[in-house]
């Protein structure tokens, strides 16, 4: 049975009352990842990644999410993501992503909840082809076809749509039978150490096989050695993001810096 969702308390909030947050309780900021795609060295898309604004880890302003402020919260990550990198510059790389995570939990109605992204958007001329919002499935998501409902809203409004921390949550391919993202990103506890361990191998090969019969773009989360770097390139997996590459930074965007791995590393593509 679908749940039914209550009202949310912030209905009306719009792009200019998400930016002032002081009916949050408190301030954060965000840093950004870099996703890469191995084949140009250039980046795909640069994750906003949640902080506190003297340094703060992610896990210390989400401690601070609660019942009462959670879409509140939620709007305003969307927002601040999208000033921030606009300011940055990311609009200046080619083709470049701006990722953002979201809580399904917190959306209730999409096309309402979207408002304040559209509204941001357009006051930053992000182009929406250039946003990808990324779910996370390791949070337990109580009304699947709720959150199948928010993908196929936001896939209507042009953004691209992610699957986050891919085989490290409740629903598996369970998850992904419902319904297809456009990229699923594969979890670090699965990409870790994958150079020395077959078992760890042998799902990987086979969750890039899955993704590439469903036309779905694999992104390797936590490469952090030259190691899991080359035995994912070997298993056809072009996008990475991991401290081998480059770490969150605030206030700038970070560069790839690919000295550890090496030109000798990256498998040329094949002869046409």
């Amino acid at each position: 049975m679908t749940q039914t969702l209550p009202t949310p308390p912030f209905e009306s909030v719009g792009c200019a009352q998400c930016r002032n947050l002081e009916g949050l309780g408190f301030d954060f900021t965000m840093a950004f990842q870099p996703i890469f795609n191995i084949r140009t060295r250039t980046p795909y898309a640069y994750e906003a990644l949640v902080r506190g604004i003297n340094g703060e880890s992610a896990a210390s302003i989400l401690s601070l999410v609660n019942d009462s402020n959670r879409y509140r919260f939620d709007q305003a990550c969307r927002v601040k993501a999208i000033e921030l990198a606009a300011a940055l510059g990311l609009l200046d790389i080619a083709g470049c992503k701006l990722s953002i995570n979201f809580l399904p939990n917190a959306v209730y109605r999409p096309e309402t909840c979207i408002r304040a992204t559209l509204e941001a958007a357009q006051l930053f001329g992000f182009p929406l082809n250039r946003l990808m919002f990324e779910v996370t499935e390791g949070e337990r998501v109580e009304d699947p076809d709720h959150l199948k409902s928010i993908f196929e809203a936001y896939e209507r409004h042009g953004f691209t749509t992610a699957i986050d921390d891919f085989g490290s949550g409740y629903s598996g391919l369970n998850f992904l039978a419902m319904f297809q993202p456009h990229v699923l990103k594969i979890d670090m506890a699965l990409t870790r150490g994958i150079d020395r361990d077959p078992v760890r191998r042998a799902i990987v090969e086979g969750i890039v096989l899955v993704a590439n019969r469903l036309d779905i773009e694999v992104i390797a989360e936590g490469i952090e050695t030259p190691q899991e770097y080359q035995a994912l390139l070997d298993l056809g997996v072009e996008l990475m993001q991991g401290y081998l590459l480059a770490r969150p930074a605030t206030g700038k965007l970070a560069v790839g810096d690919f000295s550890q791995v090496g030109k000798s590393l990256v498998c040329d593509p094949p002869d046409a």
